[in-house]
């Protein structure tokens, strides 16, 4: 057996998985959260689940979830609660004590191109990055101290969600504004959902028994948050988030693409500050702007409903998708395999149906009743005869992270 521990820290809560990087099994999984304890506010809540494996690899199932209230001030006690969670409800950490901690780290800037062993310094390059990513970095650091202090014995890595995309050529990741300015502040297209598409990209070439290195990919992380990203050879060429998880497809809360002026519009017009246009493009926009909902399972339901509301958010979303496809696919000058992963992608049949609808002029053909028929493991949705294949590839960022930083661990 060979343990290690996922870590994926907020600023007020954090994700664990210990799983064994042996036979790919997730052995338990837990969320800290509400940590900050202030007056008027909730206490912390902590809930660990023990998993034991199913049939294969990367699956898991439950066995015994337990959950508790109570002050957490700090990620430091966060870290004392998740280890009282393993000593009471296991699996022991003395039997499957941990052979290094990886660190989910959603911005690495030009900085690091690969998972990183962490240092002092690399620590302080991290909260650096937080200019970038004010949102995830700061979080991740506190999860990074707080975790380094209870396993102080063992390497920690860093695993960075922008690391897959710092291979796009420079075409793609260039904004078109002054050159001294975007290079001063480091202004340019980092791409996200990184570990995801990774992932599934490689699964995808397992799965089909197809060598990695000839494959033209595109892969669609569609969630509440929602990139894609075109992969030539299991390398990123370009993706569809840029500076931040804000560019690009329609997601649950935010906008996506927009025309920059519209925020010098309601500036004006509506006195709105930067903060106020900040939280209105990524927590008040997207589906749930559109249709008062969020949740995709939601609009679709209006929609089947009558609802035009729901009807007019589907189909924006919809269009969206379809313009990322065809471009990735002039992109790549075509395309040997299209994915669907993370929630919606593996969940929804209405929108992988409704994505690809146009793209029969390429060769694309779904095959209704796979598309349709309910399944949690990796599939075809395709025609037999489609020039490019369809899958639905369950993402496990988690796995991901958990073999690279094993990899970096074990040098």
């Amino acid at each position: 057996m060979t343990p290690v521990l996922v870590i994926n820290s907020g600023s007020s809560s954090f994700k664990y998985q210990l799983i064994d990087v042996e036979t790919e099994r997730a052995l338990a999984s837990g969320l800290v959260e509400r940590i900050g304890e202030r007056i008027g506010e909730p206490v912390g809540a902590a809930t660990h689940t023990v998993l034991f494996a199913g049939d294969g690899p990367i699956v898991a199932a439950t066995r015994a979830t337990s959950s508790r209230e109570l002050p957490i001030p700090d990620h430091t006690a966060g870290f004392a609660v998740m280890l009282d969670a393993f000593a009471a409800h296991g699996p022991s950490l003395e039997e499957a004590s941990p052979v290094a901690v990886g660190h989910r780290v959603v911005q690495g800037g030009a900085r690091f191109f690969e998972p990183t062993l962490v240092t002092p310094l690399v620590e302080i390059n991290i909260d650096e990055l937080g200019t970038l990513a004010p949102l995830h970095n700061p979080g991740a650091v506190q999860g990074i101290r707080a975790a380094r202090a209870a396993f102080a014995d063992i390497p920690h890595v860093a695993v960075f969600d922008t690391a897959f995309h710092q291979t796009m050529p420079a075409a793609a990741a260039t904004y078109a504004i002054d050159a001294a300015l975007a290079e001063k502040h480091r202004i340019r297209k980092y791409g996200f959902h990184g570990t995801s598409h990774k992932f599934v990209s490689e699964t995808a070439a397992a799965f089909l028994d197809r060598p990695l290195g000839e494959l033209r990919q595109i892969v669609l992380h569609l969630g509440n948050g929602a990139s894609a990203t075109a992969v030539d050879g299991g390398v990123s060429v370009d993706t569809s988030m840029g500076l931040t998880p804000l560019e690009g497809l329609v997601m649950g809360t935010r906008s996506g693409d927009l025309d920059p002026s519209v925020l010098g519009v309601l500036a004006r017009r509506e006195e709105m500050s930067f903060s106020d246009l900040d939280a209105l493009l990524n927590k008040r926009s997207g589906l749930l702007g559109l249709a008062g909902v969020s949740d995709m399972r939601d609009i679709e339901a209006r929609r089947a409903g009558g609802d035009p509301r729901a009807t007019l958010a589907f189909d924006v979303y919809i269009h969206r998708l379809r313009a990322y496809i065809g471009a990735y696919l002039a992109q790549l000058g075509g395309a040997d395999v299209i994915s669907f992963t993370a929630g919606v992608g593996e969940n929804s049949s209405e929108v992988r149906a409704a994505a690809l609808e146009t793209f029969g002029f390429v060769g694309v053909r779904i095959d209704r009743s796979r598309n349709e028929a309910p399944g949690r493991g990796i599939r075809v949705i395709s025609a037999d005869d489609s020039a490019i294949t369809v899958l639905v590839v369950p993402t496990n960022e988690e796995m991901e992270i958990a073999r690279q930083t094993h990899a970096v661990a074990v040098r």
